[in-house]
């Protein structure tokens, strides 16, 4: 394909994936047939959709917590079975998940969203361990709080305390999850492969 074609492909899978909701099955089978179509192949898949919602636990409804599931433990299931017959039919893929501190630690007043993500975690090293045999590699980044507008609703106070508790003492940026996610396709990886580790907390 010339460069101008695939230059409009690629628009067209922008506007493909900005109408996708990852918590319907149908919407990732369409979103991952066109990107198929116009592109042959899928190297890398990176689940980074999040929600997340701050309430009390007794406060939690069904459809929120439905919600929260939907979108952040299983839009990376559909993502992945979407993805992996052609992984592997060629042998060969990358797949990165993307956790977070409270994951691992649990949040007061973030119940689903910890729980979620913790779900993301126990996938993670599970497919690896499933997929490592057919040459595909499955690692999580885990950021701790990140400066973003899921995060916006955040009381300064509360944004100032939390960047006191890093080493650097700020809150992290997406930049900052842009690298350490396109790294694993050197050193976190690399790491994995040597040590059998296949979460990267941040």
């Amino acid at each position: 394909k010339t460069f101008a074609a695939l230059e409009g492909a690629k628009q067209a899978i922008v506007h493909v994936y900005n109408s996708t909701s990852v918590a319907q099955r149908e919407q990732v089978q369409a979103m991952t047939a066109a990107f198929l179509r116009d592109f042959g192949r899928i190297d890398v898949l990176v689940c980074n959709a999040g929600i997340a919602r701050q309430e009390l636990f007794t406060d939690i409804t069904e459809a929120s917590w439905r919600e929260v599931m939907g979108v952040d433990l299983d839009g990376v299931f559909y993502c992945a079975q979407a993805v992996l017959p052609d992984m592997l039919h060629r042998k060969a893929g990358k797949i990165i998940t993307l956790s977070s501190m409270w994951g691992q630690v649990g949040a007061s007043c973030e119940v689903a969203y910890s729980t979620a993500k913790a779900g993301v975690i126990g996938l993670t090293k599970a497919l690896a361990k499933e997929l490592g045999p057919s040459g595909i590699t499955v690692n999580c980044v885990a950021p701790g709080v990140i400066d973003t507008e899921m995060n916006g609703n955040l009381p300064q106070d509360i944004k100032d305390e939390l960047a006191e508790e890093t080493p650097l003492e700020r809150l992290g940026t997406p930049e900052d999850v842009a690298q350490a996610v396109h790294r694993p396709s050197g050193a976190i990886e690399d790491a994995a492969q040597q040590f059998g580790r296949q979460v990267a907390f941040l």
